[in-house]
Formats: structure tokens, sequence, C-alpha cells
């Protein structure tokens, strides 16, 4: 999830790598938000456009589309298709959130109500899949085969992750490694398939495509785990939902991964009330913190959002040198620095 949180200026006083990049993209993203929203229009279902412009202009950074913008503008594409891809890939992840925020009974979103809470889990459910249906008929008009088949592999690995994650979460046998599979499902995938689909309709060499996909597979999986940790102690305004929401709605996350692989019998007992059973009280998310404090879990999380954002860099390493490669290479760093 991608949130207000993003928009920030350094200590000096410069733009956030993601700003910076919004603005040397900012020609293609005025053309990709006119075509987003032309297309979530609807001539007889007056409710799509309501919900969909409730959490497509909530104040989302556009990260994704931007990174496919990024990647084709980067190996030189100077056609139109890449607009059209970079729409897909937004209507695509907030089709996700929508069912994300019903699957998990959330009330915020990017800091305000979800679609759920305002109007109903039915209309949510099935805006996303009208979202997805416009998705589709954005990436075949750009009549691009391959295109086609890694944003439809995407979209079927973000509902597995998520299936999986529905399977995983509240069993204490969770692993990191189960972890890092689900969060290469239902986040790395669309960064990945964004970065990836920009190489493909800008014609790059497949080492190049190869890069851009690896360095889109790494940012979403050290994106994700810093969203993880925020959970733990950022603020709202920060993650764009409320703090503690993945212990409320018992989530394993990485930082309660690696808690409960150290955890004395009397915090395991804390984690298979909290966790597995749900008898949550009042303090517990406290004590939850207290624990994660005590095993270095958040140090762990962080250093290991950190050696993905590495992998990220290197990856980059493959592809020419540019303002834009600069750019995407402070990004990967950026997005750790959130909880440095």
């Amino acid at each position: 999830m991608d949130g207000p949180g993003m928009d920030v200026v350094d200590e000096a006083g410069a733009k956030a790598p993601q700003d910076r990049l919004a603005a040397w993209l900012a020609e293609d993203m005025a053309a990709v938000n006119l075509l987003i929203r032309e297309r979530m229009a609807s001539r007889h279902a007056p409710r799509i456009p309501e919900v969909t412009a409730h959490l497509v202009e909530a104040g989302g950074k556009r990260l994704r589309p931007m990174l496919t913008l990024a990647a084709a503008r980067m190996l030189g594409y100077a056609g139109k298709d890449h607009l059209k891809l970079a729409a897909t890939v937004e209507f695509i992840h907030t089709a996700t959130l929508l069912h994300d925020d019903v699957v998990d009974e959330s009330q915020r979103r990017r800091g305000r109500p979800t679609a759920n809470l305002l109007w109903d889990n039915k209309s949510s459910v099935l805006v996303g899949d009208y979202l997805f249906s416009r998705s589709f008929q954005l990436m075949v008009e750009t009549g691009n085969l391959r295109v086609l088949d890694i944003l439809a592999n995407a979209s079927a690995t973000i509902a597995e992750g998520e299936v999986l994650q529905l399977t995983a979460a509240q069993d204490l046998r969770t692993d990191e490694q189960v972890y890092l599979q689900i969060v290469r499902g239902k986040t790395a995938a669309l960064f990945s398939a964004a970065t990836e689909v920009g190489g493909v309709i800008a014609d790059a060499p497949e080492d190049q495509v190869r890069a851009l996909f690896d360095y889109g597979d790494a940012l979403g999986i050290a994106f994700q785990i810093v969203d993880d940790i925020l959970d733990y102690g950022g603020t709202a305004a920060t993650i764009g939902k409320n703090t503690g929401d993945d212990f409320r709605e018992r989530k394993l996350t990485l930082p309660v991964i690696h808690a409960v692989a150290r955890a004395t019998p009397e915090e395991r007992a804390f984690w298979v009330r909290v966790i597995e059973k749900g008898d949550q009280q009042d303090g517990d998310l406290e004590r939850a913190m207290a624990i994660l404090a005590e095993h270095g879990a958040i140090e762990h999380a962080r250093d290991t959002a950190m050696a993905w954002a590495g992998r990220a860099r290197e990856a980059l390493c493959h592809l020419p040198e540019s303002e834009l490669r600069l750019l995407l290479s402070q990004l990967a760093d950026y997005v750790v620095e959130r909880v440095s």
C-alpha cells in the first residue's frame, strides 16, 4: 500500500526520490491519470466511479504505474502504450485494495474510511471486479501478447498470495520462508510486473527485461516488509491505516514471526492467545510491541528490508546509466529509510 507517508522531504529540504520521479514523469502521469478517469467511468452504474474515485483519488502516490513509465522511458520507449500499461497496473492495484479491505474488514485506507465501510462489501467486491475487467481491456489494446501474459500471471499470483496468507494466518508454525512467499505474491508480483512490462513494451534486450523484473521483485519485498514494520510503530498518517491493524487482524508478519521463533514458554502462550485464538485484550498490543523489542524483531525486519533494497539496486547495474536509473536506485533506499 502506498499512502501519504511517502510524500515527505528529507532533512535538507529536498524532495524524496518518489516525488522527484513523479516530477520527471509528470507529463506521462498526467496522461495516465486522465486515462484512469476515462476508463473508470460507467454509463449504467454510477456507483462504480463513486467507489473507484474514493480510492483512486485519495492521495495514493501511483508508485506502481510510475515504475512502468520509468522502465519504459529509461530504455528509450517513445510510443504511447506505456500509458495504457501504467493505467492497467493502477487498476489492478486498486482492485486488489478494494478486495483486501473486504477480506480484512478494514476501516481505513490511505488515511480515509474504506469503501466497504462507506458503501458495503458487495459494492467493493463488484467494483473491484469491474476494475480488473477494465485492466484487461487496456492491456489487450496494446496488442502485445507477452505483456498480457505477464500481467495476467501477476493478477493470478496476487490472488494466490492473498489466499496463502489466509491459510497461513493465525498459524504460529508459519516461518520466514512462507512469509516471503506470501509477500512475493500479494505485493512484489505487481511491482515486478510493472517494471517488467515497461521493458517489454520498449523492446529491450532480455537481460535488461530480467533486470527490471528483479528490481521490481526486490523493491516490492522491501516495501511490504517496511509496511509490516510500520504497523508496530508508524503513525496513522504515515501508513494510511490504523497502527496495530495487522495485530488486530492476527496477521503473522515478519516481526512477529521472528519473535515467535524466539519466544519463551510464557511469550508463546501470549502469541497463542492473541494470534491463534484471537482472544485480544486491552494492553495486548503494547505487550506485543514490548516482546518484539525484547527479541530485536523490528531490527531484524529492518535489516531484511535493507538487504532486499540492496538487491534492487544491484539489479539496476545491468541497465544503462541515466537519471531515471539513479532515481530508481534512490527510491530503493528511500523505501527502507522510512523505518531507519
